[in-house]
């Protein structure tokens, strides 16, 4: 299986040290989230997006996947987080097997997270959803402890 688990990149962590990320709305970067079939194959060193077994584009689901609506970060406790938006692909014949979250904003695209959908998961001319965890200190999908 390609996916092994969600998680951020190395990169990501480094990257979040140097200011490459602003997650702020309105003023901060902006965020895709693609989608891969079984053959991809990311690490905690993938760097970056690729094309490389992204899912056909269908429906509103095109190359490259769908801008997230971020979720302004906050803390809770020691917890720092961000999360985003649900976001639909609608009449789109789809089978995936997982996600990148990458900044599409900063230069060569950096990936933020890696999210196994633990099995393929379809749409057939029908309306793909990617539902997000709750935004608090123990669900958001970036969390920083």
């Amino acid at each position: 299986m390609a996916f092994t688990g969600n998680f951020m990149p190395t990169s990501f962590k480094v990257e979040i040290l140097k200011g490459v990320h602003n997650f702020s709305t309105g003023s901060g970067q902006t965020f895709k989230l693609a989608m891969y079939n079984n053959s991809a194959s990311f690490t905690a060193a993938t760097t970056a997006y690729t094309t490389t077994n992204e899912v056909a584009a269908s429906g509103s689901y095109v190359a490259g996947g769908g801008t997230l609506t971020k979720v302004t970060p906050i803390s809770s406790g020691t917890t720092a987080f961000t999360d985003f938006a649900d976001i639909s692909f609608t009449t789109a014949t789809i089978t995936a097997y997982g996600a990148m979250i990458y900044n599409d904003t900063a230069t060569g695209n950096p990936a933020v997270a890696i999210l196994d959908f633990g099995g393929a998961k379809t749409s057939t001319s029908g309306t793909f959803t990617i539902i997000f965890p709750a935004a608090t200190a123990t669900g958001a999908i970036i969390r920083i402890a």
